[in-house]
């Protein structure tokens, strides 16, 4: 990850005016999070398959009006943070074709796969972002995680914290609530070996 810096104390309009001018490199995502802009590389072949598995089972059980996004920028206002979510659920008539990226006030999930760079994060700074949004549900696919590969939904945001966890390991389905409605399937989500990369 690359991080630009920006001077301290500059509007939180400058910074995303800056984000919206940058030439990122094809694949790569821009982010702001603490006053810098981080450059995030393409992610890995199994990333890539767990992001097109899910997005398929949401597509499968949600309206034409909303869409699931692997692009769309997500802004945390009062934060002064931008992520873009490996994958995004947001009602259509939210959306402003116009923008590059929309409110998290909007969002009804927010998905984030680990990559082994920046499992972290997705753990604790996004986790902790999205309930503050408040993201009504934040899934977290870990295929990093020390205790072994596994999906946590987080729920019910409230006061910057989620009440309600729900955590399997791969393999096991993960019961997504209204809207949503479905059992998402993760017995086919790869694994990441132990020397992989991302």
């Amino acid at each position: 990850m690359t991080a630009m810096a920006v001077e301290p104390g500059l509007q939180w309009s400058y910074l995303l005016d800056t984000w919206r001018e940058l030439d990122v490199p094809e694949g790569w995502r821009a982010e702001i999070d603490e006053g810098k802009i981080a450059l995030v590389p393409p992610p890995g072949v199994g990333h890539n398959m767990i992001a097109e598995e899910v997005h398929w089972a949401l597509k499968r059980c949600l309206p034409r009006s909303v869409g699931v996004y692997q692009t769309l920028g997500t802004e945390i206002v009062p934060l002064e943070k931008l992520y873009m979510p490996d994958l995004v659920v947001v009602d259509k008539a939210l959306l402003d074709p116009e923008d590059s990226s929309v409110d998290a006030g909007a969002v009804m999930m927010a998905v984030e796969i680990t990559s082994k760079d920046n499992a972290r994060q997705d753990r604790t700074k996004k986790l902790w972002a999205y309930a503050h949004a408040p993201v009504p549900l934040y899934l977290l696919i870990d295929r990093f995680d020390p205790a072994g590969p596994t999906v946590t939904l987080f729920e019910e945001p409230e006061n910057g914290a989620y009440r309600r966890t729900v955590r399997a390991s791969f393999g096991e389905p993960v019961k997504l609530p209204d809207p949503f409605g479905v059992e998402l399937v993760t017995k086919d989500f790869p694994a990441a070996a132990k020397t992989a990369r991302k």
